[in-house]
């Protein structure tokens, strides 16, 4: 019976890995994106701004807190 299961395991194994790197690579690209592009933390802001808020949260712990101002600065300007 354990032979049978090691071929199984195995795939459910690689399946876990793959999915593990695919949310690694993804949450990267978001924060990459984020990091760089103050229109993509303004439609991110309008869709999904728990996301927005976690990502102020942690460029805040490592030290950076004018992002989160400078980002409301402009966009309350370009309101007006």
């Amino acid at each position: 019976m354990a032979r049978i299961m090691e071929p199984l395991a195995k795939k459910i194994f690689k399946g876990v890995l793959v999915v593990e790197l695919l949310g690694v690579f993804g949450a990267y690209f978001l924060f990459n994106r984020m990091n760089t592009s103050q229109d993509f933390r303004q439609t991110m802001s309008k869709k999904f701004p728990f996301i927005l808020e976690v990502y102020y949260k942690s460029i805040e712990q490592s030290g950076m807190y004018e992002v989160r101002e400078q980002d409301q600065e402009k966009w309350l300007n370009s309101k007006n």
